[in-house]
């Protein structure tokens, strides 16, 4: 089978696209995962470079090795530019990609298929590069999202909207570009139906006492003291801070009635009279208002404050599983002039929320992970999860969405599948408030505010919770959350038709024909999709059910199909669980074989975790290892694809450049070709023999790629599991085929001979410091073991003294600081200049001076500055390897920098004086 390959399966720009998509965590307005939560979505950035990647024709299938480095040095630029959140809608920019695939498709790029579309991000980023999507996914909640991504907005392109107001100013003029016109329908309607709701339900959230807009009603959670002499309802508190901001601290005074065994709670501004003055031995403050009544570091359960008797998290749980969990006014937080106020509760402040009497409530229960915290403490369904009150608020909105449909219909002349588009967003909007909008909210004490539901892929249980205001303009407020799903549609650019359907994977796909396949699949047990979905899915299905009567026939989400080794669904049997997973995502590659174009590599998102970064096998043949990540290549490998590159990708945003450069990536893309039919047998030597003959000059081209330390161990798999996957099977001694436990180790130590073969080429000295700190780190050691070494790399000790590479005293050895290299380190000073010193010099200058200095020093270095770098890769992973990540900080640091630093070099040429080597 012959094709032209893909730059994908060649070189990537990593760092540029590392850093673009790691910051699109701190993006919020316009961001299309604002539009619905949805976990682990892949960054917009990695899908759009991915998928440009794929399609566009690396330069070395037409041009000699120094030529195509250059024009591949021109296709990095366009990713660069490609990938920054800024540019998601520059047309020049897009139209850049555009032409690039066009060229390399002959015309007729080829449709985008992702049969596990998640929140979207894939085919979002189709669209975005002029391609046409097929989306599927098992999960309903799912599917919505992706439709209101790709598939509406496109419908409705240019449309004018059509509410009233809209209607009387369209004399004005003006084109609706995109999605404008719709979302501009989505808002006014988003008003009405909030207007609608104050006319309801507004009576149950009363004005402060001074007529302040209240923001939050906090509560506390209250359990029977265990204590027989007690019986008191006691506050569970983690702590009585309400805002800890310097210059407006506040907290809550917890003031005790030992007689009647009740307790209120008074506001105080300032700081706490013990608050300092009680610290464990993490200089943590342990005082009372910090601490609270509940702490599993404190007490490993709660306290109680009428009696000081301690109760374990048995106690509270036994208690919340017998219906004695009741809750408790705590403060009130009010909008004031000046920001936010905090007041004490009164009875006129809540009384409203013991006036409402729900009409309705999703009594389903929880399952799987969702239940895997909560039902301990007595909230087994989901309508355990809100107050009163809010059960009410979310009634109220959900039930407004089919009048307000109604009336879009009547405004759009009866044109139904608009007035479905106007509805599903408004639906969408209810759904986004029950993350704002439960009593698993909690207030945070700096910077003052709401926290949400999901702050992490659980339903965790909360002690003092935030109910919010949902008219108060903050966060829960169904304005807000039109406002920010309507920024999303405002953002989309329209690109072609674009479908998502709801589909198992291991059983059928959308129909394209000859598509290239990017998708993200299931990770082993790692997110119960289902199960935490399920809080979306029965208020979606109250909303939506009647439009989306196929997508929301159930009760809950589909658990069964769902590819997740879950063993409570198999009553605890782990393996039947892991069996389930491993035949299903089988049967969904096998289908990806049979319809992805044989033309395009297929790419499969892997959400790698640290420890699995560490050694692949490290007791040695039979001992375990990653189960998903093992799992995930056996069953590319076993439908016959061949793993063709491996590309670490960053996706979390790390402020601090120490701790940036030595992010290890959270997931990894594979990319695959189609194994050819008639692919031969290997055996372990000839396998052995191709892996030596061509992975020293795919990790040559790894190393020009600007791919950091940190990331090359996962980025050299793929030439490796390429090599080792091209053969149907590589045959043991014992004649069972080699495992891919074992095809990896062999990978990983072809790696480490690749980089200890570059040794030989390096200067004596730097080669017997290169050994000496493998041995000893900057650690010291016997005269005698390093004059041994020094023998055998033709160099003395004494010598290695005087150039200041060694200390050498009393009988001990070490190497030199690199504090010593300080920025006034002047190569022309220098008897015989060491490629060690040229890099420990440029670690050194980075460290201390930053960039630009580091450039200055890399012009007087010349070209030693380029084998200096290499060095850098070694000694990373000699450190890595040992666990020194202090010392690994600065070689990949200066790995991380060297395309700024050389840009800076050759921006100084003047400067600078000329070059020593």
């Amino acid at each position: 089978m012959t094709y032209r390959k893909k730059l994908i399966e060649v070189a990537l720009p990593l760092d540029a696209i590392n850093a673009e998509s790691a910051r699109e965590k701190s993006i919020r307005h316009g961001h299309p995962s604002t539009m619905h939560l949805w976990w682990a979505r892949r960054p917009l950035a990695t899908c759009r470079v991915v998928l440009f990647a794929s399609l566009v024709d690396d330069p070395s299938n037409d041009l000699p090795e120094e030529e195509a480095n250059k024009e591949r040095e021109r296709l990095f630029r366009i990713i660069e530019e490609l990938v920054k959140w800024e540019n998601t809608n520059n047309e020049t920019v897009l139209e850049m990609a555009r032409a690039e695939i066009r060229k390399s498709t002959g015309g007729n790029p080829p449709p985008v298929l992702d049969p596990f579309c998640g929140g979207g991000s894939i085919p979002l980023e189709a669209q975005r590069l002029g391609l046409e999507a097929y989306a599927s996914d098992l999960n309903p909640v799912a599917v919505l999202i992706t439709k209101a991504l790709v598939e509406i907005p496109p419908k409705f392109a240019g449309r004018p909207p059509v509410n009233p107001d809209a209607k009387k100013q369209m004399h004005v003029g003006g084109a609706w570009k995109g999605a404008a016109g719709l979302a501009a329908d989505v808002r006014w309607y988003g008003k009405w139906m909030r207007d609608r709701a104050w006319e309801r339900i507004g009576h149950l959230y009363p004005k402060g006492p001074n007529g302040e807009t209240v923001i939050a009603w906090l509560w506390a959670r209250t359990v029977k003291c265990p204590n027989p002499a007690c019986g008191a309802q006691m506050p569970l508190v983690r702590s009585f801070w309400l805002c800890t901001k310097k210059g407006k601290e506040a907290w809550v005074e917890p003031i005790v009635d030992s007689e009647t065994r009740t307790v209120r709670f008074e506001v105080r501004s300032g700081t706490p009279p013990q608050h300092g003055q009680i610290r464990d031995r993490r200089n943590e403050c342990v005082c009372p208002t910090c601490v609270g009544t509940v702490s599993k570091k404190q007490f490993n359960g709660g306290l109680c404050l009428f009696c000081q008797e301690p109760l374990t998290f048995d106690d509270i749980r036994r208690s919340g599983q017998a219906g004695e969990m009741e809750s408790l006014p705590l403060a009130v937080v009010a909008g004031g002039q000046r920001g936010r106020v905090y007041v004490a509760p009164s009875d006129e402040l809540f009384a409203a929320a013991s006036q409402v009497s729900a009409q309705w409530e999703p009594d389903d229960q929880l399952q799987g992970k969702a239940a895997a915290d909560v039902p301990l403490y007595g909230l087994t369904t989901f309508a355990d999860l809100f107050t009163p009150r809010q059960l009410g608020a979310l009634t109220t909105f959900s039930d407004l969405v089919s009048e307000a449909w109604a009336l879009v219909l009547e405004h759009a002349s009866n044109d139904k599948e608009y007035a479905d588009a106007v509805a599903t967003y408004l639906a969408m909007a209810v759904d986004k408030m029950t993350d704002t909008n439960s009593s698993l909210c909690f207030w945070q004490t700096d910077p003052p505010r709401l926290r949400s539901t999901f702050g992490r892929q659980a339903l965790a249980m909360v002690w003092d919770f935030a109910e919010t205001n949902p008219f108060a303009g903050a966060a829960g407020d169904y304005a807000g959350c039109v406002g920010s799903l309507c920024e999303v549609l405002d953002r989309l650019r329209i690109g072609g038709s674009s479908t998502a359907s709801q589909l198992d994977a291991t059983a059928a796909f959308p129909p394209c024909q000859s598509p290239v396949v990017a998708t993200d699949p299931p990770y082993y047990d790692n997110i119960g999709y289902a199960d935490l979905s399920d809080y979306f899915y029965v208020w979606l299905r109250r909303s939506l059910g009647k439009l989306y009567p196929d997508l929301f026939s159930t009760l809950l989400t589909p658990k069964a199909q769902e590819l997740v080794a879950t063993p409570y669904r198999f009553h605890g049997d782990k393996r039947k669980a892991e069996q389930h997973f491993e035949q299903g995502l089988s049967k969904a590659f096998a289908l990806i074989r049979q319809q992805a174009s044989p033309d395009y590599p297929v790419t499969f998102y892997y959400a790698f975790k640290q420890a699995e970064d560490k050694r692949l096998d490290p007791q040695g043949p039979g001992s375990p290892v990653s189960s998903g990540w093992q799992t995930l290549l056996e069953s590319v490998l076993r439908n016959g694809f061949q793993v063709v590159a491996t590309w670490p990708m960053r996706t979390e945003l790390v402020v601090a450049l120490k701790k940036r450069v030595n992010a290890l990536a959270s997931s990894v893309v594979l990319a695959c070709r189609q194994r050819r039919e008639d692919a031969p047998i290997a055996t372990r030597r000839e396998f052995l023999s191709a892996l030596r003959e061509e992975l020293p000059k795919q990790l040559r081209v790894l190393l020009t790629g600007r791919v950091a330390p940190v990331d090359l161990a996962q980025a050299t798999i793929g030439p490796g599991m390429a090599v080792f996957s091209r053969y149907s099977k590589v045959l043991e001694a014992s004649g069972d085929p080699m495992s891919v436990r074992t095809a990896l180790q062999l990978i990983n130590q072809a790696i480490e001979d690749y980089f200890t073969e570059q040794e030989g080429e390096l200067d004596g000295e730097t080669q017997f410091c290169v050994r000496w700190f493998e041995q000893h780190g900057t650690a010291e050691g016997l005269f005698g073991d390093a004059e041994t070494l020094a023998k055998a790399k033709n160099v003395a000790v004494d010598a290695l003294n005087r150039l200041g590479l060694l200390e050498a005293k009393a009988g001990k050895v070490r190497i030199a600081p690199r504090s010593g290299y300080s920025t006034e380190f002047d190569p022309a000073q220098r008897p015989r200049l060491t490629v060690w010193e040229a890099c420990q010099s440029l670690v050194a200058t980075l460290q201390d001076e930053g960039e630009t200095e580091t450039a200055r020093l890399a012009r007087r270095l010349g070209g030693l500055a380029e084998r200096a770098r290499d060095l850098a890769y070694r000694l990373y992973s000699i450190c890595d390897r040992k666990g020194w990540a202090e010392e690994a900080f600065g070689y990949n640091a200066l790995v991380a920098s060297w395309p700024e630093v050389q840009k800076q070099a050759a921006a100084l040429a003047e400067e600078t004086q000329a070059p020593l080597i």
